[in-house]
């Protein structure tokens, strides 16, 4: 990728607010388990960080969706996972599909808001019983008049005890799993939503996640986003960007361990000389440097391609994979050579360490990336029928 001087200048704005706005802050945050969302979303929407690739009628930049990768890549620099994953879920998880299929009261009322920091937003896919696997799902939206009557419950929801909207995806028929289901914007403050208390989690720690219960919430059909049974189709859409987000995201966090982690081996001694003169551990951090290199450049290789009009799902999967199993390799292995250092619980590496491991998980299982690979690679069984 050739990157202009606007990329540039984005790369060094978020830079600047990560190292301003986020980093002193987040020993705090880690610790109270939140961080002021609305406020710090106020701040990146003036920047206009929450609406790069959104259309310029509804306060975005307007710009292609390399800009938001390096944004993304500079997010990375955070000193913790959670705030720059409750950014995430603003822009490339909850928007847009509003911002590609909303109607044009739908992005007034929702879109443009979210883009200017004024509401936050998350995304309602993953139930207890359907994580990885979308058409699963229970959740139901059953028409009453010119409204939905939502029912069932949402998992593991970044974002959602502090959000003013959700982009749900629901059940609105009982047609084939694949054709039944709708995306539908519900506000956070209609009659019927509860929450389960904030989820304890391994890391990300900073973000608020939560169990979400609708109990006949009743929310407009005009609410929906685009035509009716068309939510499969688009989440799918989504999880592209999403997932190139992740991607691009852990690019520089993990560089930075590597960093961090040669400059403690630089300074740390045994046996007489530095930690860094043992060829194991130099030939090592080199060998984690290289395989950072090359998710870059498959990261870059699948923005390109998108911005092109051409179908990544091939790629985005691919860079999803190897984000996840490389962000544990690099912590695990940058983690060891802090020693009893690395295993105290506010260790930088120990923090990426937990931190990480949900890009193996999130936004689609290692398992289903590998699905996703092989059934384009034409190596996937077909189901068997009994």
């Amino acid at each position: 990728m050739i990157f202009t001087p606007e990329h540039d200048a984005i790369r060094k704005t978020v830079r600047d607010f990560v190292e301003k706005e986020i980093n002193p802050h987040c020993d705090e945050w880690e610790e109270a388990g939140e961080f002021p969302i609305h406020e710090v979303f106020k701040k990146l929407g003036n920047l206009g960080i929450l609406g790069i690739q959104k259309p310029e009628a509804y306060g975005g930049m307007g710009l292609d969706y390399s800009y938001n990768l390096v944004a993304a890549e500079e997010l990375g620099m955070a000193h913790c996972g959670g705030v720059p994953l409750a950014i995430g879920v603003q822009t490339d998880m909850c928007t847009p599909a509003i911002a590609r299929f909303g109607s044009d009261e739908l992005k007034r009322t929702f879109l443009a808001p979210a883009i200017a920091g004024d509401m936050v937003g998350c995304i309602g896919v993953s139930e207890v019983g359907a994580g990885s696997d979308v058409a699963g799902l229970k959740t139901t939206a059953r028409k009453d008049g010119d409204d939905y009557i939502i029912n069932g419950s949402k998992m593991w929801i970044t974002n959602s005890p502090k959000a003013d909207f959700i982009c749900l995806l629901a059940n609105t028929s009982d047609d084939k799993p694949h054709k039944n289901k709708s995306l539908i914007v519900v506000p956070m403050n209609s009659p019927g939503i509860t929450f389960s208390k904030h989820l304890n989690k391994l890391g990300m720690r900073s973000s608020e996640t939560a169990q979400i219960f609708f109990d006949d919430v009743r929310v407009p059909q005009r609410y929906r986003i685009g035509a009716e049974g068309t939510g499969f189709m688009m989440q799918m859409l989504q999880f592209q960007e999403e997932r190139m987000w992740g991607a691009a995201n852990v690019i520089k966090a993990l560089e930075n361990c590597i960093s961090q982690t040669i400059d403690y081996c630089r300074e740390r001694k045994t046996f007489g000389q530095p930690l860094l003169d043992n060829q194991v551990i130099h030939f090592r951090l080199a060998e984690l440097q290289t395989e950072v290199e090359a998710l870059r450049a498959l990261t870059y290789q699948a923005c390109e391609l998108h911005i092109q009009g051409k179908d990544v799902t091939r790629l985005a999967s691919m860079a999803k994979l190897k984000a996840g199993r490389l962000g544990r390799e690099v912590t695990d292995g940058c983690l060891q050579y802090w020693g009893g250092n690395g295993f105290m619980w506010d260790n930088p590496l120990s923090r990426a360490f937990r931190d990480v491991r949900l890009v193996s998980i999130g936004g689609g299982a290692d398992e289903i990336m590998l699905g996703i690979i092989c059934k384009m690679m034409g190596t996937l069984p077909g189901k068997r029928r009994g």
